[in-house]
């Protein structure tokens, strides 16, 4: 049975409290682990079976029946750091050899924060805290699988070692929260980003998009990926309102501009191809 995960609302800015724990947000992707009649299946967070990808993860077994959210994830094979990329290349493979191979090369972990349903009993309801005691004495089949570590009421501390270590960010989670299948504030976010000053080069024809440029060490302004989030009304006709006198030519999808509008954006950090990652606009640079 598929349950629809709790989500996150956004924190504002660091905060600590005696009524919340407080854990590093691994980057990788929502899962959901259903091991039922001695069958493991995963699935994401919008109901899709990536079991047949992630056979390490599936050849999993438990004591009882058992439900549990947490976050497939893989590190770098060169830096042993948790890598999204790697994830996404585990992900969207298909091939039987490919998905043999990967899992030999890029093997995946299921990291557990929560567990929703146990031996029969439907756990939802129960407190936060008493659902991670259950958690706690939880068998895991192998070392493919870990738990979420936790902090109690210093968020701030966790913050600052997560910035230093230049990890993604972290989760604040009430200790009395129920489980909620929707987007509830009792669990917050809260991004390390990284700000980053680019050019607006051009802009998309059909859905909303401007061309995001870097300046590379020779002074040339390379593409570096599209800025689609965190832009307003305002904002976008400020740009229309100037672009057209920049313009240098188009295609069937994009107009390009000269990079003279310069913005700062905020990103989850760069891929390996040194694109920017999910950027979102923060302002105007004059």
């Amino acid at each position: 049975m598929f349950i629809s995960p709790m989500l996150l609302e956004t924190a504002e800015a660091p905060f600590s409290d005696e009524n919340y724990i407080f854990e590093p947000k691994i980057d990788g992707h929502r899962g959901l682990l259903l091991h039922t009649d001695g069958t493991t299946r995963l699935y994401t967070r919008h109901n899709n079976d990536c079991t047949r990808q992630y056979p390490e993860l599936s050849a999993g077994t438990f004591d009882g029946d058992v439900i549990l959210d947490g976050e497939i994830a893989c590190t770098d094979p060169e830096t042993g750091v948790i890598d999204f990329e790697s994830v996404m290349t585990r992900f969207q493979a298909s091939r039987s050899d490919k998905i043999r191979r990967l899992s030999e090369t890029i093997p995946a972990n299921f990291v557990v924060f929560d567990i929703l349903r146990y031996k029969g009993e439907d756990l939802r309801n129960r407190p936060l805290m008493e659902r991670k005691e259950v958690l706690d004495g939880l068998a895991l089949p192998s070392a493919n699988f870990g738990k979420i570590p936790f902090v109690d009421g210093d968020g701030e501390a966790l913050f600052s070692q997560i910035c230093a270590r230049k990890l993604e960010g972290t989760v604040a989670k009430r200790k009395d929260s129920v489980y909620e299948s929707r987007r509830s504030n009792s669990w917050l976010k809260l991004i390390n980003w990284t700000y980053v000053n680019v050019y607006i080069t051009g802009y998309r024809k059909g859905d909303f998009g401007w061309l995001a440029g870097v300046e590379t060490k020779d002074g040339r302004v390379r593409p570096a990926g599209i800025i689609e989030l965190g832009v307003t009304p305002t904002q976008k006709m400020a740009f229309y309102g100037v672009c057209q006198q920049i313009v240098t030519g188009e295609d069937a999808e994009y107009v390009y501009v000269q990079p003279r509008i310069k913005a700062r954006v905020k990103i989850r950090n760069w891929t390996k191809a040194g694109m920017l990652r999910t950027p979102a606009f923060v302002e105007f640079i004059v």
